[in-house]
């Protein structure tokens, strides 16, 4: 018989779960412009949008350790708290060091509710079943990474910044509220408080090499979701830019969704050169992005390359190291997230500035090597 996987509350964790990335992403693409409108020059604006990630980037550790040691429900309220605070205030004021402030606070909430529901997820999953869980745990996530930033560009344009803000706020608010039907608290195992060490652990040693491998997975994409407008425009190519994030979105659902079951029975290293190839195909793709056929081979290639190895890489991040170690566990994975979300677009912008356009992805495909390279080192640990 299988185990059962949608109990209420992982169903539960997975509509919270959607609900605190939609609250994040309805702000992240019009934070920018929106700071600009009120007086910020676009260095300033550049760096308010950007503190966020720096916040999560440096607090990381601290949430990951808290994560093992205090209830999950507990630290998922305090974020969706902080991000309710940070969406309200966005729409309450156009003071830009308020603003900036409130990135910080942003930042702060987004760390805690990544971290920690991932975590929750993973202990609330049968232990036969994490890889498929966690596939579903990252297509909720990666709808909501595509589904807030078009509605988000929707209202800023025919409405306001401001109604982008509320239904932020909402979102947090229906995070806040569906959290509250979760009968299973998050509460920390005995081992992890019989085993409390006394000092601060930075990253889960036995995780590093999978966070650098989702790193330099992530660089053509968080590259391309910076650079694909002035990319397609100096290249003058026919096709809309609009239209990759969706069709990227579309096709992961139906990978995922249609895989989830071999999360949990096909080796790493399997998936690794599928999703090396898939890279591979994305990046031709997009150097040649000549007619719509190629969009599509492109879009398809990177939800094969990075769209699957995200949740590849978080289950395997859980499954090297003991229960009790989950939320360090994490929030080491979630560090080599961040760094592809800030080197990504600090890659691309190099390329661009100090090679011809079409060098661009060319240039990315270095990576492929690399990502090689890493799995070989530590192919015992992986399988």
């Amino acid at each position: 018989m299988k185990t059962r996987l949608y109990t209420p509350n992982v169903i539960l964790v997975l509509i919270a779960s959607f609900f605190y990335m939609m609250s994040s992403m309805l702000i992240t693409p019009i934070i920018a412009e929106f700071t600009q409108s009120i007086g910020a020059t676009s260095a300033i604006a550049g760096l308010i949008a950007g503190i966020m990630n720096i916040t999560s980037l440096l607090l990381r550790p601290i949430a990951g350790n808290l994560t093992d040691r205090v209830s999950k429900y507990q630290l998922t309220m305090i974020g969706a708290s902080f991000l309710l605070l940070a969406n309200l205030g966005y729409s309450l004021t156009t003071n830009i060091a308020l603003i900036t402030f409130l990135r910080i606070i942003n930042g702060l909430g987004y760390t805690l509710c990544s971290v920690c529901m991932s975590t929750w997820i993973a202990d609330l999953l049968p232990p036969t079943r994490v890889g498929a869980g966690m596939g579903i745990y990252g297509l909720a996530n990666a709808l909501g990474m595509a589904c807030g930033p078009a509605i988000s560009i929707y209202l800023y344009k025919h409405v306001s910044h401001q109604s982008s803000f509320w239904v932020a706020a909402f979102y947090s608010l229906f995070l806040i509220i569906i959290i509250q039907f979760v009968t299973n608290r998050g509460l920390p195992t005995k081992s992890s408080k019989a085993s409390k060490p006394h000092h601060l652990r930075i990253v889960q040693p036995r995780v590093v090499p999978i966070a650098i491998i989702l790193l330099l997975f992530s660089l053509p994409y968080f590259a391309t979701q910076t650079y694909i407008v002035s990319y397609i425009a100096r290249r003058h190519f026919n096709v809309s830019p609009g239209i990759f994030f969706p069709i990227y979105a579309v096709i992961l659902l139906v990978l995922r969704l249609s895989m989830r079951d071999l999360f949990d029975r096909v080796p790493f290293r399997k998936f690794l050169w599928i999703s090396l190839l898939g890279n591979f195909v994305g990046l031709i793709g997009l150097t040649y992005l000549t007619n719509w056929f190629l969009l599509l081979i492109s879009t398809t290639g990177l939800a094969v390359g990075y769209g699957l190895m995200f949740s590849i890489c978080q289950a395997k991040a859980l499954m090297v190291v003991n229960q009790n170690e989950h939320g360090i566990a994490n929030s080491t994975f979630f560090i080599g997230v961040d760094l592809g979300m800030s080197l990504g677009p600090i890659t691309g912008g190099l390329i661009s500035n100090f090679l011809p356009m079409a060098w661009f992805y060319p240039m990315m495909m270095i990576t492929l090597p690399l990502i090689v390279w890493v799995y070989w080192a530590n192919r015992k640990l992986l399988g």
